[in-house]
C-alpha cells in the first residue's frame, strides 16, 4: 500500500511538471447549462439543476456542477431546460434547400419525423442520407403514394400481381438499403385514395421484418373518421406493425365530438395487445390540397381526365351533387371557412377566402356558388388551402389522451415568402403557451413528456428525448412565462417567443436567439428489434 501511494505521488508530480507554465487543466465539460429548472422529459417533477454536456452526450445532471470545469457556461436562470422536442410529422421534401429548418428549430424542435403522406420520398434513400447535411435530426420513411405513382401513375384501380410485387420490392429496398423507419400513407389523396386496404396491408408487411412502423394520414378525417381509424388498426394488426395516426382530428361541423369515439377505438386496440398511438397539432384549422373537396373518382387519371368529366353535362351534374355533400363534411358551413394558402396561378388570392373570391367577382356566396368556384379553380390547377373546420373541444380531448403526442404537420419555409399555415412556425410553443400556461389542459411536465421521452420511446430512440446521463445532447432552453406562438392565419410570418437556446447533438443551432451555421443533425437509425 505504501509503495502504491508513493508511486501515485511521483506520477502526479511528473504530470504537473509536464504541463506548460500557466496552462490550466482541460475543462471537464464542453458545455454547462447552469441554474435552470430541469424538466427531464420522463414526466418527473421539475427540479433546480445544472446540465453538463461533453461531445454529443449528456454527462451529468444535478445541482452544483462546477462552472469552472466547463469550456462554456450558459446561465439558464428563470428558464426551463428540457430535452429537444420531437415533431412526429412534418414535410421535409425541400430539406436540401433549407438544411437549417429554422422554422422548426425556433420552436425548440430538434428531431423531425418526415413521414410522407402525399409527397415524394428520396430515391435512392441511401444516397440521400449520405449526401444531405441538416441541423435537426430526421427520421425517413417509405412513401406509399410515391411508390404507387412510380408503378401505376394515377390509375384508379387495383395493382396487378406484378405491379404489387414491384411496389413491395421498392418498399423493401427503402427499408433495407435506405434505413427507413417504416411505411407512411396519405390515403385521403389521389392516387393513394384508389388503394384498397389489402394493398396497404401487403406493403405494410414489408416493413415488419425490419421492426418498422405504419404511419398514416387516414382516408377520411370527417364523416368516415371511425371507419378510417378502424382501417388503420386493421392494417397494423394484419401486418404485425405498430400504428401511428398522424394529426388525429374530427373535421367538419357534423363530426364535432367524434374524437371521443375514435379514441375509444384506439384504447380498445391497445387493450387487445396492439401498439397504436396518435398525435396532433394544436390548431382548429387544417391545411391541405383543394383535392379534399372533390370525390376521388373525379380526379382519377390526372388533369385532362378531370377537365373532360367537367365538360360532360351529366358527369358534371354528378360531380356537383357529390361536392354539395362533401363541402359541409370537410369544411365549414360557408365559403368563408376556406382560406387560400398557395395559389400558383393567382398569387393575389393568397390569404383571402373563397368568399372573398366570389364577392370580388360579383357572385353569390351560396353552397352552389362555392362548388362552382372550386371546380373552376381546380381546372386552373387547384390550390393549397387552410380549412377552418375543427372544434377546440376535440383538439383538447386528443391532447389529454395518454397515448397522444405532438407534431406540426408543417413545411420548411422561408420567412416572408408564401402563406404557410401557422402550425409551421408555432405548434410546440402554442402548446406550451396556450394549452399549458393559459388553458391548463396539461401540466408543463406532461406536455414536455409528450414532446420528448414519450415520442422517443415510441420510435425506439431511447437515447433521445430525456435529460439523463448518457443520452444524446438534444436540449432546449425556454422561458415558461413568455413562450408563445406569434404566427396567425392572416399574418403567419412570425417566429415564436420564449425559445432561447436549442442544442442538437451537443452543438448550438439556436444560440441566445440567433440561428447558427451548425448542421449537426443526423438521420435516425432503426432500433434493434427482434423480428417476429
Amino acid at each position: 500500500m505504501r509503495r502504491a501511494a508513493v508511486a501515485a505521488i511521483i506520477a502526479g508530480a511528473l504530470l504537473a511538471v509536464t504541463l506548460p507554465a500557466g496552462r490550466a487543466a482541460q475543462p471537464r465539460y464542453d458545455l454547462l447549462i447552469a441554474n435552470g429548472t430541469v424538466i427531464d422529459g420522463t414526466g418527473a417533477p421539475r427540479l433546480r439543476a445544472d446540465v453538463a454536456i461533453t461531445g454529443d452526450r449528456i454527462v451529468a445532471v444535478g445541482p452544483g456542477l462546477a462552472a469552472a470545469s466547463a469550456a462554456r457556461v450558459i446561465d439558464a436562470t428563470g428558464h426551463v431546460v428540457a430535452p429537444g422536442f420531437i415533431d412526429n410529422h412534418a414535410h421535409l421534401v425541400t430539406l436540401e434547400k433549407f438544411p437549417h429548418a429554422e422554422n422548426f428549430l425556433r420552436q425548440g424542435i430538434t428531431t423531425i419525423m418526415a413521414s410522407l403522406h402525399s409527397q415524394d420520398q428520396p430515391w435512392p434513400m441511401n444516397d440521400y442520407r449520405a449526401r444531405v447535411k441538416m441541423a435537426p435530426n430526421v427520421g425517413l420513411f417509405a412513401g406509399h403514394t410515391w411508390t404507387r405513382k412510380r408503378v401505376m401513375q394515377l390509375a384508379s384501380r387495383a395493382p396487378t400481381a406484378a405491379e404489387l410485387d414491384e411496389m413491395r420490392g421498392m418498399v423493401d429496398t427503402t427499408m433495407a438499403a435506405g434505413g427507413a423507419l417504416g411505411l407512411a400513407t396519405g390515403l385521403e389523396y389521389v392516387p393513394a385514395s384508389f388503394a384498397a386496404i389489402d394493398e396497404v396491408i401487403a406493403l405494410a408487411k414489408m416493413v415488419a421484418p425490419y421492426g418498422g412502423y405504419y404511419v398514416t394520414h387516414m382516408k377520411d378525417e370527417g364523416p368516415g373518421l371511425l371507419d378510417s381509424v378502424s382501417d388503420a388498426i386493421r392494417i397494423g394488426r394484419e401486418a404485425g406493425v405498430p400504428v401511428l395516426i398522424n394529426h388525429h382530428k374530427a373535421t367538419g361541423a357534423a363530426q364535432f365530438g367524434w374524437t371521443a369515439k375514435s379514441i375509444a377505438l384506439i384504447d380498445a386496440a391497445n387493450a387487445a395487445g396492439q401498439r397504436v398511438a396518435h398525435d396532433l397539432y394544436p390548431y382548429t384549422a387544417f391545411s391541405t390540397y383543394a383535392d379534399l373537396m372533390f370525390p376521388a373518382w373525379a380526379l382519377a387519371d390526372g388533369k385532362e381526365a378531370f377537365a373532360a368529366r367537367v365538360a360532360d353535362p351529366a358527369t358534371r351534374a354528378r360531380l356537383v351533387q357529390d361536392m354539395r355533400r362533401i363541402f359541409p363534411q370537410q369544411a365549414g358551413a360557408t365559403p368563408v371557412s376556406i382560406q387560400f394558402r398557395d395559389v400558383d396561378f393567382d398569387p393575389s388570392l393568397t390569404g383571402r377566402t373563397l368568399e372573398d373570391y366570389l364577392t370580388r367577382q360579383g357572385r353569390g356566396t351560396t353552397l352552389d356558388d362555392a362548388v362552382d368556384a372550386l371546380i373552376e379553380l381546380q381546372l386552373k390547377g387547384g390550390f393549397i388551402g387552410i380549412f377552418h373546420a375543427m372544434d377546440e373541444a376535440d383538439v383538447e380531448r386528443v391532447m389529454r389522451h395518454p397515448l397522444s403526442m405532438f407534431e406540426t404537420d408543417g413545411d420548411l419555409i422561408e420567412i416572408g415568402k408564401g402563406y404557410p399555415h401557422p402550425r409551421s412556425l408555432g405548434s410546440f410553443p402554442r402548446v406550451l403557451g396556450r394549452y399549458v400556461r393559459e388553458r391548463k389542459v396539461l401540466t408543463l411536465e406532461q406536455a414536455v413528456h409528450k414532446m420528448t421521452a414519450q415520442a422517443a420511446d415510441w420510435w425506439g430512440q431511447t437515447d433521445r428525448g430525456r435529460l439523463t446521463v448518457g443520452a444524446r445532447a438534444d436540449v432546449v432552453v425556454f422561458d415558461p412565462e413568455r413562450v408563445a406562438d406569434r404566427a396567425a392565419y392572416t399574418d403567419p410570418h412570425h417566429f415564436p417567443d420564449g425559445i432561447r437556446d436549442v442544442v442538437v447533438n451537443g452543438e448550438f443551432v439556436i444560440d441566445r436567439g440567433v440561428l447558427t451555421a451548425a448542421l449537426p443533425g443526423r438521420f435516425l437509425e432503426r432500433p434493434a428489434r427482434r423480428v417476429r
